[in-house]
């Protein structure tokens, strides 16, 4: 196991909680050389739990609604949202975006409720934390509309090489998920190749995708060094390197973490 200093970009840690309290999986990240952590939320209810997860646990969290729950953004929602950024703890916005591989949300819907946390990151200047699915060049379109923010990435990158070039002239970071270590994703490894270093960022997404060694299992934030050594593997650079590079991204990224 590479001693790191990982930075696990993204990762749902109230999710985790299902399968291990959080202060064990807290103990077995820091094991595997993980430093930081930024827990996201998906809602007004995990964005509180993800607050209170940073204060116990020393991490830093975002605040959001997740765009297949847009149909929940109101003005109560943009309210408590907005309330908990005020706090230094919650340094990023989100998780927000697009998704048109599910049904649970209307565009329209995801579109507005993305531009409203737009102006959210710009008006707080934290970073925004940015979820495409089959939707890249359309969350695009709407950053190139509204103005992107000064600081914003796109996490789990599923897009192609013109879609990237795109999103790292609005000078976004760019993250890699477990899937870049996937059997099949030589796309995503050849992205990630693209990228350059200084806006290269690793994640779990955890619980979702967990890398290889550990596929069919559920992920958690002490994995993000299988991801990172996909990724050291697939740009031809060393997993200290990797390391080193991402952690330092990711406090560029959100502020003194």
């Amino acid at each position: 196991m590479s001693p790191g200093p990982w930075f696990d970009s993204h990762c749902h840690l109230h999710l985790c909680e299902d399968n291990a309290p959080a202060a064990e999986l807290l103990d077995r990240a820091r094991a595997a050389g993980v430093v930081g952590l930024l827990t996201v939320g998906i809602d007004a209810a995990s964005s509180r739990r993800a607050l209170e997860l940073a204060r116990e646990f020393h991490l830093v969290a975002s605040a959001g609604v997740h765009p297949n729950s847009a149909i929940q953004w109101d003005d109560a929602a943009s309210s408590e949202v907005a309330g908990l950024l005020e706090d230094d703890l919650v340094v990023a916005v989100g998780e927000t975006g697009l998704d048109y591989y599910r049904d649970s949300c209307p565009p329209a819907i995801q579109r507005a409720a993305f531009a409203d946390h737009i102006g959210l990151a710009q008006s707080t200047g934290k970073a925004l934390v940015i979820h495409t699915r089959e939707s890249v060049d359309a969350a695009l379109d709407v950053l190139a509309g509204t103005g992107a923010p000064p600081r914003l990435v796109f996490h789990c990158w599923s897009g192609t090489a013109d879609q990237l070039r795109r999103a790292l002239d609005l000078g976004a970071y760019v993250s890699f998920a477990g899937n870049v270590s996937f059997k099949s994703a030589d796309d995503l490894r050849a992205a990630a190749r693209l990228v350059p270093p200084d806006r290269l960022l690793v994640e779990t997404d955890s619980p979702f995708l967990a890398p290889v060694p550990h596929r069919g299992r559920s992920n958690e934030p002490a994995y993000v060094a299988d991801v990172g050594r996909a990724v050291a593997a697939a740009t031809n650079a060393s997993e200290e390197r990797v390391a080193k590079v991402t952690a330092a991204n990711a406090r560029s990224l959100f502020g003194s973490v």
